[in-house]
């Protein structure tokens, strides 16, 4: 006779001990490392270009919050914390004292590490498709590249794929244009 597992819920994260990043897929909770300091850079450059211009609290185009390692929960069993997620205003008005947050965002940026890529290429862009993320960014420090994805329907699009010498104008944030080479740390001198 087997037993049903029990799928892990908010609470069960609340309850998990570790200091570390915890989020649940699919009721499974899943304990990620401290990042690695190019993973931070990426994670704060990017909180800095795009949330700099569009969550402004005075003149922000198109008025947006954006937050990094906020809980969003999907779904009872699927609560992630993205690297780097973003609102419009217009849909989460405020969003300080909700925790989770269980709206679905507009944009979510996920920072890609040795330990996560997979999870974030196929488990996270599958739960962002199917609960309807319209945008979704990947960037990957130790390639120097962001890709990015539109959703088109139930699957995601490409639109487009950057590396470190570009000066980018991604949607949504396509109002400015983002130097990609600036998300990451500068790169090692060539040798003498």
């Amino acid at each position: 006779m087997s037993t049903a597992r029990k799928l892990a819920t908010y609470d069960d994260l609340l309850a998990y001990p570790s200091e570390d990043k915890t989020e649940i897929l699919d009721g499974e909770i899943h304990v990620q490392p401290s990042p690695r300091a190019g993973h931070s850079r990426a994670q704060r450059s990017l909180s800095h270009f795009v949330g700099g211009p569009f969550d402004d609290d005075t003149q922000g185009p198109d008025g947006w919050w954006i937050l990094i390692e906020i809980d969003v929960r999907f779904d009872a069993h699927n609560i992630v914390r993205p690297d780097v997620v973003g609102w419009r205003r217009a849909r989460l008005p405020e969003p300080w004292d909700m925790r989770p947050i269980d709206v679905v965002p507009d944009w979510i940026c996920e920072v890609l590490s040795p330990s996560t890529a997979k999870i974030d290429r196929v488990r996270k862009q599958q739960l962002y498709a199917r609960h309807g993320v319209p945008h979704y960014w990947l960037v990957d420090p130790s390639e120097r590249v962001l890709e990015a994805y539109v959703l088109d329907g139930p699957q995601w699009r490409i639109a487009g794929t950057y590396d470190d010498t570009a000066l980018a104008r991604v949607s949504p944030f396509e109002a400015i244009e983002l130097p990609v080479g600036r998300l990451f740390p500068p790169p090692p001198p060539p040798p003498a």
